[in-house]
């Protein structure tokens, strides 16, 4: 496909441009975004995604449009498993949730930049070798033997602790205990030291390099289009800030992601196989000649990928439904919360109104003291009244002989 100069300049103004305002209208000033907020732009920037799609049909035809979409719709699957990732390390830093924007933005562009390179140095490796289609194949087939193999395990997206990088960071970066807003450095005593905004900032860098190892071959296992690859990359990372603040109480509800994930990138790997047979150049397989296979089309991948996307999703929820009925994810939404409100004294707040306005008199002065103990209870979450959660953020749960005991204050 041949894509003029002006082409190029365009989308690439158009990407820094909407990291540019992502910047200056939301992030520069530090706030928690609402729901209503984060599903507006959310789906701004999903439908810029398509809309891009449809621009390329107009301009190039059906067939480079449904290689953008299959690789868009891949590279945002692959994207949703990353926000589990930079959750868990958010929450591991205990980065304060007005300050995450920042976090997201930062990791957003360094994941831009380092895809980008990926994507520059497998265009020129596919150009020097054609055999490089071997090795993608088996970089996508390793991961999805990975991912299904923690899955199976039980060990998939456990949380970690400190890694390897970030205490050799600690070794020699000086670093403060406290956050001193979203500074990345902070004077202490006299001395300048590093925050933990700065170490969670690499640490995302850090994973978002090993992203870019898996997503880049799969991209590339659906079309070779150098433009096209940029695209679908750049607008699949468009508004993931946004959809982590949108479904960030969701994402861990999407138990069959790893399962969805591990058959796309199966599928993906064993296509990139196929394609470097069919274009085969290597002597020791079949004397150097193509082996006659069978290529999977565009279109057939397109439909594998959407097909995979429905039933990873329409299980997960059939799953979580289930689970609702026994209160395992609602005790797990209110750990949470209890959990954010320890972080920051407004959600402090929020919880204790939500927990029913606790330490309020009831309105019926007749009304005896074990019946005031009723309705306060009532109005407390289901984690409070079972003796799971404190009644606010502080307090200790003492296990006791029904309901999980008598509640001290630590």
């Amino acid at each position: 496909m041949d894509v003029p100069l002006i082409a190029w300049i365009l989308t690439i103004i158009g990407v820094v441009g909407l990291l540019l305002f992502d910047f200056f209208a939301h992030v520069r000033k530090a706030h928690e975004p609402t729901l209503r907020e984060a599903a507006v732009w959310s789906g701004v920037y999903v439908g810029l995604g398509l809309l891009f799609g449809l621009l390329m049909l107009f301009m190039a035809g059906p067939d480079p449009a449904l290689e953008y979409y299959a690789g868009y719709l891949t590279e945002k699957a692959l994207s949703v498993d990353n926000l589990f990732v930079f959750l868990v390390i958010i929450s591991s830093f205990g980065v304060p949730r007005r300050y995450q924007q920042k976090v997201l933005l930062f990791g957003i562009v360094l994941a831009l930049i380092s895809r980008t390179g990926f994507i520059l140095l497998g265009a020129g490796l596919i150009e020097m070798f054609s055999g490089v289609f071997y090795i993608f194949g088996a970089v996508l087939l390793v991961t999805a033997a990975n991912l299904l193999c923690g899955e199976l395990s039980g060990g998939a997206h456990q949380e970690p602790g400190e890694g390897g990088m970030v205490r050799l960071l600690r070794r020699w970066l000086p670093t403060s205990e406290q956050y001193d807003g979203d500074r990345l450095t902070t004077r202490v005593d006299g001395r300048r030291l590093a925050t933990p905004m700065l170490l969670v900032m690499l640490a995302i860098g850090g994973t978002d390099i090993l992203f870019a190892l898996d997503s880049i071959p799969a991209i590339y296992g659906l079309t070779q289009e150098l433009f096209i690859v940029f695209a679908a990359t750049a607008f699949s990372l468009m508004g993931l800030r946004q959809l982590y603040f949108l479904i960030d109480g969701l994402v861990r509800r999407l138990v069959f992601l790893s399962y969805g994930l591990t058959v796309m990138l199966g599928f993906i790997g064993v296509k990139l196989v196929l394609h470097a047979l069919y274009e085969n150049q290597l002597p020791f397989i079949n004397g150097g000649q193509p082996v006659h296979v069978p290529e999977v089309s565009t279109t057939t991948s397109l439909l594998v990928i959407l097909g995979v996307l429905a039933v990873t999703v329409a299980a997960s929820l059939l799953a979580t439904r289930r689970r609702a009925g026994s209160g395992v994810d609602d005790a797990e939404a209110e750990h949470d919360v209890y959990e954010d409100a320890q972080q920051d004294p407004v959600a402090d707040e929020q919880v204790v109104a939500v927990a029913g306005h606790v330490g309020e008199e009831p309105a019926d002065d007749h009304v005896g003291d074990h019946e005031a103990d009723r309705r306060r209870q009532d109005g407390l979450p289901h984690g409070v009244r079972a003796g799971l959660l404190p009644e606010r953020p502080g307090q200790l749960v003492e296990p006791g002989p029904k309901h999980g005991g008598d509640r001290q204050q630590e």
